[in-house]
């Protein structure tokens, strides 16, 4: 469900990027509450034509939840140029309330958080929620950017240096700049981080690691922490942005430790995402007809998948409240959980390898496999 808020500020924080903040009013405090972390949709009507993006939400979560979040324009991107060109203070925008899985509830313990350009927003309202409220916990952000001037909430960051010295530790990489101090210009690829890693920090003692920015630092980080023989369960990802085309089905293994990986899954025996299916890929047979039966909101209903339409398509044309913004596999708001049937999912970037093994798709990725597929979206 979406809530007009209005802007109450907006700040520019690089010539491509800004902060917009929104007010929120007393009846929605409960409803816009975060977890650090989390993001919203927002949307806009252009032409009888919606538009979805999500953003992260780049302020600590409190009592009294402050909405605000990082955009970046994107090239040709519809929202974000919008956002940067048009969008004014006083003007009022569509926003859902917020959700995502790429969290960390405060708790002691060492993390380290390895971000990518705008990928420092959630990772921002982490580490000041989790430094602020735990004072026997630790962070690390190994944050690259392509230049100084290009470099996302940079005085936000800096505070949180001054303010907790010896408890956040912050390393800073330039990819297309030198540095006067600090690493190499470069960028931060699966064999650097190989060995960066453990000269900075005891490896094996972190207790979350939270990878968020361009799908090929996400990847290159996390075959880094796998070569180091971290645990997947302490591996937490979120892609901001994917050029590449979805994985073909006989790429599943090789994709499969980027989140990427395709899948045929059937309720109650899903394979964890990384794992290939026994014997290799199955090949997909759509069925010649095939029913989606879909519960929202404490409602059923059960309507004919046209052909070739991802589910989330089938149901949208009959609930249009259904739950959704990228339909990129990359946001998860259009988790749903599988109840019967079997479905193949084109690609996945959002749900962790648990969510997976527990029964949960994304509803915009999957496709049929079985003439009757159930999905419930409130799970």
């Amino acid at each position: 469900m979406f809530h007009p808020l209005r802007v109450a500020e907006i700040e520019r924080l690089t010539d491509d990027a800004v902060a917009v903040t929104f007010q929120v009013p007393s009846e929605l405090r409960e409803t816009f509450r975060h977890v650090p972390g989390q993001h919203i949709a927002l949307r806009r009507t252009v032409d009888g034509r919606e538009i979805r993006r999500t953003y992260s939400i780049c302020t600590p979560a409190s009592d009294e939840p402050a909405l605000r979040v990082g955009i970046r324009l994107v090239e040709d991107g519809e929202f974000s140029t919008y956002a940067l060109k048009e969008l004014a203070v006083g003007d009022t925008v569509d926003v859902m309330a917020p959700t995502g899985r790429f969290v960390l509830e405060p708790r002691p313990g060492h993390f380290v958080g390895i971000v990518g350009g705008s990928g420092i927003t959630p990772v921002l309202s982490i580490v000041a929620t989790l430094l602020a409220r735990c004072p026997d916990a630790r962070f690390c952000l190994v944050r690259s950017d392509r230049t100084a001037a290009s470099t996302m909430f940079l005085e936000e960051v800096a505070d949180l240096k001054d303010r907790f010295p010896d408890r956040f530790q912050l390393v800073s990489v330039l990819s297309r700049e030198d540095q006067q101090s600090g690493l190499p210009s470069g960028r931060l690829d699966e064999g650097r981080l190989r060995e960066l890693l453990p000269a900075l920090l005891p490896v094996g003692s972190v207790e979350g690691w939270y990878l968020c920015g361009p799908y090929g630092l996400v990847q290159a980080a996390e075959r880094a922490l796998r070569a180091l023989h971290v645990p997947r369960d302490r591996i937490h990802e979120e892609i901001f942005h994917i050029s590449e085309p979805a994985a073909p089905a006989s790429a599943l293994a090789e994709a499969a430790l980027a989140g990427a990986a395709p899948t045929v899954t059937t309720a109650g025996s899903v394979p964890a995402a990384g794992t290939a299916l026994p014997g290799g890929p199955a090949p997909f047979r759509a069925p010649a007809h095939s029913t989606v039966t879909a519960t929202l909101d404490g409602r059923a209903g059960s309507w004919p998948v046209l052909d070739g339409e991802p589910l989330l398509e089938t149901v949208l044309r009959n609930r249009a409240d259904a739950p959704y913004a990228c339909k990129g596999g990359v946001c998860g708001t259009c988790r749903a959980f599988l109840v019967s049937g079997e479905v193949r999912m084109d690609r996945n970037y959002a749900l962790e390898a648990e969510e997976v093994a527990s029964g949960y798709v994304l509803a915009c990725q999957s496709h049929p496999v079985t003439e009757e597929v159930e999905l419930d979206f409130d799970r």
